[in-house]
């Protein structure tokens, strides 16, 4: 399933994530489901981050990538502070309905490290390789 980018078509959200949408997910205890992130263009994987209804709620009507913050336990748009922005291209749910694609325009780092990527903190050896 792709979501479609919506809103009241005046850029305010619509004010609650559409119903079919909310039925096919299949959230954590904690109302959850993980977003994985990627830049729609390369695919470059960039960072994994947490959603509940009301974060995909307002990244499918505003088009910037907001998200749940765990630690924080609040809504946090990515880039509102650091200024390195996602625009939001496509969102994605994927085939067991509890995971998310989002594709998106990557301005500046995606990750809290100042890291272009939060995947690259090194590779892990795989059994049988050396160094």
């Amino acid at each position: 399933m792709s979501a479609t980018l919506s809103g009241n078509g005046d850029g305010r959200p619509a004010g609650r994530l559409d119903p079919a949408v909310a039925a096919r997910l299949k959230r954590t205890p904690e109302g959850l489901l993980p977003a994985i992130v990627q830049q729609h263009d390369t695919g470059e994987v960039l960072m994994l981050a947490w959603m509940d209804d009301e974060a995909l709620r307002r990244t499918l009507s505003t088009r910037s990538a907001t998200y749940w913050s765990r630690s924080r336990r609040e809504y946090w748009v990515k880039g509102a502070t650091s200024g390195n922005v996602q625009r939001v291209h496509s969102v994605a749910l994927d085939c067991d309905g509890d995971t998310l694609l989002v594709k998106v325009d990557q301005t500046g780092n995606a990750c809290h490290t100042g890291d272009r990527t939060c995947f690259d903190a090194g590779r892990l050896p795989l059994e049988g390789e050396s160094g």
